[in-house]
């Protein structure tokens, strides 16, 4: 649950159920008013008990008749479960359980103990998705119910951590210096030149869904803005059906003036160390929720194991060896394919960079250095990715700033220039060396949740089959 210490009171709650659990003994005696989900709802006659769970926390509420009107007791002990409620009452210690003489005394627990109750909507049944059963679900099912499935634990705790990761990587990249941007979602034309686009009409003219924020990017820097970030969405018409990949996903991206593929390979190392560390520091009870559901489901639980810095280099040249050096079928100029890295992964198990691809293998806008060349003789580009174990997480490299070569590398892939002015014609008037990268934060979440499909950390996911909720 999140940390709920600093909310301030609103119209249907003086205090958060986790403001109440935190101040412990001094919330005793406290009148309080608090609103939630009905978790369970139990006991008859004249005593009610109701488990109230909030996105903070959950508590007892005790209700018994006499000390509020017969009419909200009623309706409250004939609620279902899940139906959202209103108490008003005071904080009491609740009892404690019997425990073995000589024993340590159990932790100390805190009840409300209500004088006022109010229904504020009712909950259909039977539920389409348990909330507290345990009662396993498919995904379709879990996704196709997600604002019933987020109520869970383990996934709430998911979202929240989400919502941390997002922030954290947004502080260091500031502290390094970046400035926050925001690019186009409505584009012309492919802004990295490829093809997998979804088009639609603006008005009256024929338009698509941003496939990248990179051509802003790049030109927020030839403007002089030195070093940009976005954490935005981005579309891929890609007809992939796999457990990592979407039609729709949010990525940090980043560009920087001044910079070779090198440097932002450092910057993303640190931003990943630094997102690391404060999971590891601040939000270790969301890291014990989802390690609890885990252990439950027979599963090992995540370790948020903060990783050294700088992360291993292996250059395409060494990557293709030791695929090789472990029986995979690979020749240089080939893709490193997942059944590929999961050999290098025996070595490097961790996040890595594999940089200096063949050029070959990389888009026009990716810079070389002539005579930079790989065992066989062939051009090597500044581009790189970022892998944790066999997945892929991130590719980026050093961008080609020179005009002339950039259209030489489109002639050189049997690309005509004149298709790509819309690219070209912002590096006509000077710009810098710059570089930069995309990394999706659904993949991040993968790593530090242990979850096994990318749809899991995704509220909406939106895949080739999936356009709803």
């Amino acid at each position: 649950m999140r940390d709920s210490t600093d909310w301030l009171p609103t119209t249907y709650r003086s205090h958060t159920i986790g403001q109440i659990i935190a101040g412990g003994e001094d919330m005793v005696g406290e009148e309080v008013t608090i609103a939630g989900f009905a978790e369970s709802v139990r006991g008859r006659g004249g005593i009610c008990f109701v488990t109230l769970r909030d996105g903070t926390g959950k508590i007892q509420a005790f209700l018994k008749r006499g000390s509020l009107d017969d009419e909200s007791f009623e309706t409250v002990q004939n609620s279902s479960r899940e139906s959202t409620m209103m108490f008003r009452g005071s904080v009491a210690r609740k009892r404690p359980p019997k425990t073995p003489e000589g024993a340590p005394p159990p932790p100390k627990e805190y009840e409300v103990t209500v004088s006022a109750a109010e229904l504020l909507a009712t909950a259909q049944t039977p539920l389409p998705v348990g909330v507290v059963d345990d009662v396993n679900v498919g995904l379709d099912t879990r996704l196709d119910n997600r604002h019933l499935d987020v109520r869970r634990s383990h996934v709430n705790a998911m979202f929240i951590l989400r919502s941390k990761v997002l922030q954290y990587g947004r502080e260091h990249l500031i502290e390094e210096g970046f400035n926050e941007m925001n690019s186009p979602k409505i584009i012309a034309s492919a802004s990295e030149g490829g093809t997998n686009l979804f088009p639609m009409m603006y008005f009256d003219t024929p338009a698509f869904l941003s496939q990248s924020p990179q051509l802003y990017k790049q030109l927020a820097v030839l403007g002089g803005l030195e070093r940009v970030f976005e954490i935005g969405p981005a579309f891929r018409a890609e007809k992939h059906d796999t457990y990592r990949h979407l039609n729709e996903f949010v990525s940090f991206d980043i560009e920087a003036a001044w910079c070779d593929d090198e440097d932002v390979m450092g910057v993303l190392e640190r931003m990943i160390h630094s997102i690391w560390k404060s999971v590891s520091e601040k939000d270790g009870h969301l890291i014990e929720t989802i390690n609890h559901y885990r252990t439950t489901q027979g599963l090992e639980p995540v370790k948020v194991e903060i990783p050294e810095v700088p992360f291993p280099r292996i250059s395409y040249d060494e990557a293709i060896d030791i695929v090789k050096s472990g029986g995979g079928q690979i020749e240089w100029g080939d893709d490193i394919e997942s059944h590929h890295c999961d050999l290098i992964a025996e070595k490097y198990p961790g996040f890595h960079f594999i940089p200096r691809w063949p050029m070959s293998m990389k888009p026009f806008y990716i810079h070389h250095k002539e005579g930079e060349l790989g065992t066989t003789g062939q051009q090597l580009s500044r581009g790189f990715d970022l892998n944790y174990g066999r997945d892929e997480m991130t590719s980026g490299g050093q961008r080609e700033h020179r005009v002339e070569v950039l259209e030489q590398n489109l002639l050189n892939m049997d690309l005509d220039p004149k298709d790509f002015t819309f690219y070209t014609d912002g590096f006509r008037y000077g710009a810098p060396p710059h570089a930069g990268w995309g990394l999706g934060v659904a993949r991040l979440l993968m790593v530090l949740t242990g979850a096994g499909n990318v749809r899991e950390v995704v509220l909406f996911p939106r895949d080739r089959s999936r356009v709803t909720p």
